[in-house]
């Protein structure tokens, strides 16, 4: 199998080309910036040029291409200056690659998100719900994004992940292992309600769709049970042996984000057993893994 991996610049792309890899797969990546720390042939990419997209991706000839890159700064998206390019990347630059693998009739997998439903409730959002309402430009984006491969190709998987975390990057957890070091006391919200998603399992479980032909829409996180981000901090404080103070606050109390964040995060993934899929491992068992792979 030979593999078109978008984003190999970020947390997940940097890890799906390690897991193509692994398993003795023809990986090429791709990326806006000159050069990048994945280890795999290398082209820069701008997605959001449609010519250079056709050239690059029709002279690889991919059986799968994995669509890792996005605009994924959540705040700066609601900045008016940048609405015109969180569009042209997250939707336009999706539409280019769908087109390409449309006209090779490859497979496509595309990486979504919880934001593009309401955010609101309390019961799990399910992969073929269709009752969408993004509540931030982000979450809008994301959903053009899905919508622009559903309406365009056959061969796609649309997989919504939550609360990404990854050794390529910045993270909740780099965050908090950050503060947690700098003050005694951290104030953390408990009133967004979801499951972290380790990269590096995550990548494990792109390659083995895209070893099938099980297409559709699905949810992945790792297992573990639903949690609030204040829970969240309170583990990663305990297996980084941090003795700082963690207060639980509101969303409201906490204040200071430009974009509505989701209430409700909690995805519901039985649809990955039901077509053959191994789940992620629970998120405590990947937080003592990912703490393992770097300084702090």
């Amino acid at each position: 199998m030979k593999a078109f991996v978008t984003g190999v610049g970020g947390q997940l792309g940097f890890d799906v080309i390690n897991e193509l890899k692994k398993r003795g797969y023809i990986a090429v990546g791709s990326d806006i910036v000159e050069e990048t720390s994945a280890y795999c042939e290398y082209i820069k990419l701008d997605i959001t040029d449609a010519e250079s997209v056709k050239k690059v991706i029709m002279e690889v000839d991919p059986d799968v291409v994995i669509h890792c890159a996005a605009w994924t700064a959540v705040d700066a998206a609601e900045d008016e200056e940048n609405k015109a390019k969180v569009k042209a990347i997250n939707v336009d630059g999706t539409q280019n690659i769908a087109n390409v693998c449309k006209s090779l009739d490859c497979k496509m997998i595309y990486i979504s998100t919880d934001y593009v439903f309401n955010g609101q409730g309390t019961e799990p959002w399910q992969p073929d719900c269709k009752e969408y309402a993004p509540q931030n430009v982000y979450g809008q984006t994301k959903l053009e994004g899905e919508l622009a491969v559903s309406n365009t190709i056959d061969k796609y998987f649309i997989v919504r992940i939550a609360w990404v975390f990854g050794v390529n990057g910045k993270n909740f957890i780099r965050t908090m292992l950050n503060v947690g070091k700098k003050y005694d006391t951290v104030r953390v919200v408990n009133d967004q309600i979801g499951t972290p998603t380790y990269t590096y399992d995550l990548a494990r479980l792109l390659v083995d769709m895209a070893e099938t032909e099980k297409y559709g829409y699905y949810h992945a996180t790792n297992e573990g049970g639903y949690i609030s981000w204040y829970d969240f901090t309170c583990e990663i404080f305990k297996q980084a042996g941090y003795t700082t103070n963690v207060v639980p606050v509101t969303t409201t109390e906490y204040g200071l984000s430009k974009a509505a964040r989701p209430f409700n995060s909690r995805l519901d993934k039985s649809n990955l057993v039901e077509n053959g899929f191994v789940p992620l491992p629970t998120w405590q068992d990947a937080l003592v893994r990912y703490l393992k792979e770097i300084d702090y």
